[in-house]
C-alpha cells in the first residue's frame, strides 16, 4: 500500500547482489536507508579518485517520489569516503541497477568489501513545476545579490 508518508518502493535483486538484505532504515527514526556494496571483489577506492559502487539492486519508485542517493556521515568524517553529484537523484521511471558515485577525499586508500554499507538513500516527494517565460521579474529586495550578499549572521 502507497500512502504519502509511506509509499511503497520495490527492489529486485540482481544476482551478485542476491546474499545481501534490501535496504533497511537502521534506527525508529533514521530519515535514510542503507543501502550497500554488492561487489564480486573488494574494491579500493584510492584518495581523489571516485568510482561508480554497484548496489546489486533495481528498484521501482511510485510516480511523484524520487530517491535521494547520500553519504553515510560515519564514512565522511572517518575515511573521507562521500558522494558526488549528491544528492543523486534516482527517478520514478529508471529501472537499471542502482550505483552510488562514491569519492575518496581522504588521505588514504579505503578498502569497499561486498556488504559494506556504502550510502543512505531517502525517498522524498518532488514536484514538477511550471515553466514560463516572462519579459520581466518581480524586483525583490535582496535583487541580483548572489553568494555571500545577504551576510554573514
Amino acid at each position: 500500500m502507497t500512502d504519502h508518508k509511506h509509499p511503497t518502493v520495490s527492489f529486485k535483486r540482481l544476482e551478485h547482489g542476491r546474499d545481501l538484505p534490501l535496504p533497511s532504515y537502521e534506527s525508529e527514526f533514521a530519515a535514510g536507508m542503507d543501502i550497500r556494496a554488492a561487489l564480486e571483489e573488494p574494491f579500493e577506492l584510492k584518495p581523489g579518485r571516485r568510482a561508480l559502487i554497484p548496489t546489486g539492486l533495481k528498484m521501482a519508485l511510485p510516480a511523484g517520489y524520487e530517491a535521494q542517493i547520500r553519504p553515510r556521515s560515519g564514512l565522511a568524517y572517518r575515511n573521507g569516503i562521500t558522494m558526488l553529484n549528491t544528492p543523486g537523484t534516482i527517478d520514478a521511471d529508471y529501472r537499471g541497477e542502482v550505483k552510488v558515485l562514491a569519492v575518496n577525499l581522504g588521505q588514504e586508500t579505503f578498502k569497499i568489501e561486498h556488504g559494506d554499507r556504502i550510502a543512505q538513500m531517502i525517498i522524498a516527494p518532488i514536484v514538477q513545476g511550471n515553466v514560463q517565460e516572462v519579459e520581466e521579474l518581480p524586483d525583490t529586495e535582496r535583487g541580483e545579490g548572489g553568494f555571500g550578499s545577504t551576510g554573514r549572521k
